[in-house]
């Protein structure tokens, strides 16, 4: 495993990170204590130490599965980012709750769903600018932060982007950029890589597969169960990104390279980039992931 610092938060995060809304539900099945235990043990013994969840996966179901691993199995060599900013109600059903008052409760609810005293990385949740910009929110995790139970600052900038949470971050107390990025979505050399640079935050790439589609597995017409998220995307642009897939496949990815290793190492290349998340299903995709961090130097 390879190891980058998360901007100035002094992190050093593996540079496969382990993402886990696919414990929420929302990927077409449910996960087992075993099943998640198992993809854990894994991830620590090839040396990754990045869980990143979210208080909305699931109604802090995945938190609840992390947390109980973390309390057998030992919290010490881990870090633990998660999210604020939204009520789960069900499959793919949120409403926004990003008030001071309900960043604190959602704080207390991931603490003891993670059974920990502190989150590393607490992060605002795919949210509004206006949300963004309320500095009495920044007030309250500030102080929330100055009593012990957040270690930094974080915002996962939502799917369709916002150049204002990146531009604004370091002044509201941010130190990290969680982004979409991967082969098939570039916006984020634009939009976050200088910001990043300029005032030395930490970027976390999310969805390094494009959801899956950059695993090489699906090819044009594809269907998915109701019960996976990826039922929900646009099927005209889904067709056109799998497209897209086969032309990356056959111009881009070195022979005999899974294309799965390759598209996480890719997004690695440029080392403004601290880690990637990808999700995993079984301890085997968790290895195949880490196995990425191996061709990062060489894509």
């Amino acid at each position: 495993m390879r190891y980058r610092i998360l901007g100035g938060t002094g992190l050093r995060v593996s540079v496969i990170g382990l993402g886990t809304w696919q414990f929420g539900g929302e990927w077409g099945r449910l996960f087992s204590q075993a099943e998640v235990d198992a993809i854990l043990d894994r991830a620590a013994e090839l040396g990754i130490n990045l869980i990143d969840t979210a208080e909305c996966y699931g109604d802090h179901l995945a938190e609840s599965l992390v947390g109980d691993y973390l309390a057998r199995r030992g919290r010490a060599r881990w870090i633990v980012a998660t999210k604020f900013g939204h009520r789960f109600h069900k499959f793919m059903d949120r409403t926004d709750a990003f008030s001071p008052a309900e960043a604190r409760r959602q704080l207390e609810a991931s603490l003891r769903a993670l059974r920990v005293e502190r989150i590393d990385l607490y992060q605002f949740h795919s949210g509004s600018d206006a949300h963004f910009l309320n500095e009495a929110l920044w007030d309250a995790l500030a102080e929330e932060k100055r009593a012990g139970r957040i270690g930094h600052l974080g915002v996962s900038i939502r799917q369709k982007g916002s150049e204002t949470q990146a531009r604004e971050a370091r002044r509201l107390g941010v130190e990290a950029l969680q982004v979409f990025y991967n082969r098939l979505d570039r916006r984020a050399e634009r939009i976050y890589f200088p910001a990043a640079r300029r005032d030395r935050l930490g970027l976390l790439a999310r969805v390094p597969l494009a959801s899956g589609l950059l695993s090489g597995k699906y090819r044009a017409g594809v269907t998915f169960p109701p019960n996976d998220v990826r039922a929900t995307f646009d099927r005209e642009k889904m067709g056109r990104d799998l497209a897209e897939v086969e032309n990356i496949r056959a111009g881009e990815v070195p022979a005999g390279i899974p294309m799965s290793q390759w598209a996480i190492a890719w997004c690695l290349k440029d080392p403004v980039v601290s880690a990637t998340i990808p999700g995993c299903k079984d301890a085997a995709q968790v290895a195949a992931n880490a196995a990425a961090a191996e061709l990062e130097a060489e894509i």
